[in-house]
């Protein structure tokens, strides 16, 4: 079983960059594939980006495509997302999470992902 912890989140303007990180630990994050959601208030949980668990291929939700890079360091058991261009309706908690089935793409949905992290709050004022 694999503990995951996200970190990096905070508040920042529009217009503004920040990166998540999210460590594993009692497993080596090479045996998933990963991924990263979002909740907003009042809000569903929802799919942002996702990669393989060797990283080879990434898919993103179309709202953060060209913003948003997803990206892992395997020796460092760590995946980040880096937002770029943040906008206020990116304003939500972010969660990663990781697919045991080590599915190729990497799925969209939270079904295809076993688990999960505390998530981190990012705010982002306009």
């Amino acid at each position: 079983q694999v503990q995951l912890v996200e970190s990096g989140g905070g508040l920042v303007q529009a217009g503004g960059s920040l990166r998540l990180s999210c460590a594993a630990s009692g497993r080596t994050l090479s045996s998933y594939t990963m991924g990263w959601f979002r909740q907003a208030p009042g809000k569903e949980r929802e799919f942002v980006a996702g990669i393989s668990w060797g990283g080879s291929s990434s898919r993103y939700a179309d709202s953060v495509k060209g913003r948003f890079t997803i990206s892992r360091d395997n020796a460092k058991n760590t995946v980040y997302l880096q937002m770029n261009s943040l906008k206020p309706e990116d304003t939500a908690v972010y969660f990663c999470a990781a697919d045991s089935a080590r599915r190729w793409p990497p799925g969209r949905g939270e079904r295809e992902y076993d688990y999960w992290g505390q998530g981190t709050q990012v705010t982002v004022s306009s």
